[in-house]
């Protein structure tokens, strides 16, 4: 079992910046791939960003390149998402995730999840 708590999200101006914090705890966090994934009203869980174990290799969702940067720190068993340039339509409740499989932009292939953490960019 992984143990996953989300925190710093909020409400911010268009524009603005959050950083996102995920605090795993259980089996060993560092071999797990994890993501970032976010839930808008009456819309579909979407892929957000993701990070390999070693944080070699780092993916993002098209919608969000540029302006988001996803990082871990596996000896404090956290992972981070920063997000820059928010807009209006980045308002979401954003899910931290793991996953010990390859593909890691699948939400499906995601074994665990956290609650969540509302965002909200107001216009």
């Amino acid at each position: 079992q992984v143990q996953l708590v989300e925190s710093g999200g909020g409400l911010v101006q268009t524009g603005g910046s959050l950083r996102l914090s995920c605090a795993a705890s259980g089996r060993i966090f560092s071999s797990y791939a994890m993501g970032w994934f976010r839930q808008a009203p009456g819309k579909e869980r979407e892929f957000v960003a993701a990070i390999r174990r070693n944080s070699g290799s780092t993916y993002y969702a098209d919608s969000v390149k540029g302006r988001v940067t996803i990082s871990r720190d596996n000896a404090k068993e956290m992972v981070y998402l920063q997000m820059n340039s928010l807009k209006p339509e980045d308002t979401a409740v954003y899910y931290c995730a793991a996953t010990w499989r390859m593909t890691v932009t699948i939400r499906s292939d995601y074994e665990y999840w956290g609650q969540g953490t509302q965002v909200t960019v107001s216009s």
